[in-house]
């Protein structure tokens, strides 16, 4: 365990946990819009910088993102100074120039005094920040099925070559974690359409209602371990018969303890 500071306030830490962690576990809000429990620190937005110093330092200070900074014994951290705030800001400066309609960027946008971007708007706007979370995500699933490419105003999630990634396997994974809600999908009957493919959706044998896909079920029956009759129900079902099942034995419990 460490010791350091955190806006005045003596705190202690596993040595090595990142910064971001510990300083939401004070309940300190600091904005960090690459940053999701699925996957590692990936310090892209830059949002959740912090102002580090230690009384050695000499009255030295650095700038660091949270998200990748370890913490470190007598480190002093100061979330919210004059000069993060600045930095903060100028990030969403950037940011309103890229994505002026999205509402995840207005609200931060404005909460630091900024309701328009001093830039020039990019063309065509729309809502990918470039947080990179679903890149990561899909990546983590095993697929890698989409990936960041171009550079600059150009820059993009996209499958390769802009076409029906052949990897894809329509499990959602990218939608449900894109915090602007930006990756769009489509669920029509018992067929999904996501990233310019097609797939089928299993039926759930008790309530007949869409489960997964084809494709997402066999990935997982291949390489999880999960039997294929597993997704012969979806979780609904699943849940009503564990709850069945815990039913049954608690009964079975209060018949043998009454006799």
């Amino acid at each position: 365990m460490v010791s350091l500071t955190i806006n005045g306030k003596v705190v202690r830490a596993e040595e090595g946990e990142y910064l971001l962690a510990v300083i939401r576990r004070m309940g300190i809000d600091v904005p960090a819009l690459c940053d999701h429990a699925a996957v590692e620190p990936y310090g892209g937005c830059r949002l959740c910088m912090v102002e580090i110093t230690k009384e050695s330092w000499d009255g030295w200070k650095n700038y660091v993102t949270a998200c990748l900074y370890p913490a470190e014994q007598d480190l002093i951290v100061n979330t919210h100074s004059e000069k993060v705030i600045e930095l903060r800001t100028s990030l969403l400066d950037l940011f309103l120039a890229r994505n002026p309609e999205t509402p995840l960027i207005q609200k931060l946008a404005a909460d630091h005094g900024l309701t328009k971007t001093s830039f020039e708007v990019v063309p065509e706007p729309n809502d990918c920040i470039l947080c990179g979370i679903c890149t990561r995500v899909c990546d983590e699933m095993g697929f890698a099925a989409i990936s960041m490419v171009n550079r600059g105003h150009g820059r993009e999630v996209a499958p390769p070559l802009n076409e029906a990634p052949p990897d894809c396997v329509g499990c959602l994974a990218c939608a449900q974690a894109c915090p602007t809600n930006y990756i769009k999908f489509e669920d029509i009957g018992t067929t999904r359409k996501i990233w310019g493919r097609e797939f089928e959706l299993l039926t759930c044998e008790k309530t007949g209602r869409p489960t997964i896909t084809r494709e997402f079920a066999a990935f997982l029956s291949k390489h999880r371990d999960i039997p294929e009759e597993y997704f012969k129900v979806n979780d609904e079902a699943h849940r009503d018969e564990l709850a069945s099942t815990m039913g049954r034995i608690t009964r079975w419990s209060v018949q043998e303890e009454t006799k």
